[in-house]
């Protein structure tokens, strides 16, 4: 298992030394005791900061169209705009597992395009696996892309690209035949050959029983205690989202706070004349600062 003896999140980990996560390494986990931390990122600092901290798994997430590029959605997403974001991920993990999100229709016209376009991470994103949506329904196209040597992580639960099928974020599972359904949807999806499953937005008897009825790790999102790892959305972790973040968000830092006072302090100092000072200033030779002032 190449995961770092004293565990993710050690202080000055090397990642240079570290061998990368890989796939089997995320599957080997189940039962291990040990908890996968996944987080989301979509930029090049933001990723070297999480990978060396010790993140698992880096996700590439279509939800950078609320995050980064002010979508009220992940809809509006593009293949394009997902690849140019993987691209910087991928870049700087070395030892983080990189995992590209299927955006909205790049998946759902035909098995074709779906196969194209998760090719297209790995090839030109620099990924390592492909996340889609879906339970039961998505199983062949699973089946499909692993026969074109693409691991596949699943996602199950509240799916944000059916907002407007579920009638907005609601939490799912709440009904006893929603929970058979949901755990139906991850036995097809392991049965399929999807590596780890992302349960979002479930109760936690859900999660608990999603991760009791499969055999690969179970990443959770709002789905309780029970699951084999955790992934938050960065910006909620750190304070740079808009709003109240969502009930299952812990949030651990307050970085939009600081952002702001840093600005404000720039701000004033540009208008008062403190900024730049003498010594955030180049200075000529003695020759060329006499020339200036007209001296001989």
């Amino acid at each position: 298992m190449n995961f770092p003896p004293e565990g993710p999140g050690s202080p000055g980990l090397n990642v240079q030394s570290v061998p990368k996560v890989t796939v089997p390494d995320l599957r080997s986990v189940r039962g291990s005791g040990r908890k996968i931390v996944m987080l989301t990122a979509y930029d090049y600092p933001t990723a070297r900061i999480l990978d060396t901290a010790g993140v698992d798994v880096l996700l590439v997430g279509d939800s950078l169209g609320n995050n980064v590029l002010g979508y009220e959605s992940t809809l509006p997403v593009t293949m394009e705009e997902m690849l140019h974001h993987t691209r910087a991920v991928a870049r700087a993990a070395r030892r983080a597992l990189v995992v590209g999100d299927m955006p909205y229709m790049s998946f759902q016209t035909g098995r074709r395009d779906a196969i194209r376009n998760a090719g297209r991470f790995l090839k030109e994103g620099g990924a390592a696996a492909v996340k889609i949506e879906g339970g039961r329904k998505r199983a062949a196209l699973v089946r499909a892309l692993l026969d074109a040597e693409i691991p596949v992580m699943g996602h199950i639960g509240l799916t944000p690209q059916s907002v407007h099928l579920m009638g907005g974020y609601r939490v799912q599972g709440k009904k006893t035949e929603q929970a058979r359904a949901l755990v139906d949807d991850a036995v097809a999806l392991e049965e399929a050959g999807a590596f780890a499953l992302v349960l979002e937005g479930v109760p936690e008897t859900v999660g608990r029983a999603v991760t009791g009825a499969v055999g690969i790790p179970t990443i959770g999102i709002g789905a309780g205690r029970f699951c084999d790892g955790q992934v938050l959305v960065f910006h909620d972790l750190v304070g740079l989202g808009e709003g109240a973040p969502p009930r299952f968000v812990r949030r651990y830092a307050a970085v939009g706070e600081v952002i702001a006072a840093a600005a404000r302090r720039f701000i004033g100092d540009v208008r008062d004349g403190t900024f730049p000072s003498d010594s955030e200033s180049y200075s000529a030779p003695a020759a060329v600062e006499s020339r200036k002032t007209g001296g001989s």
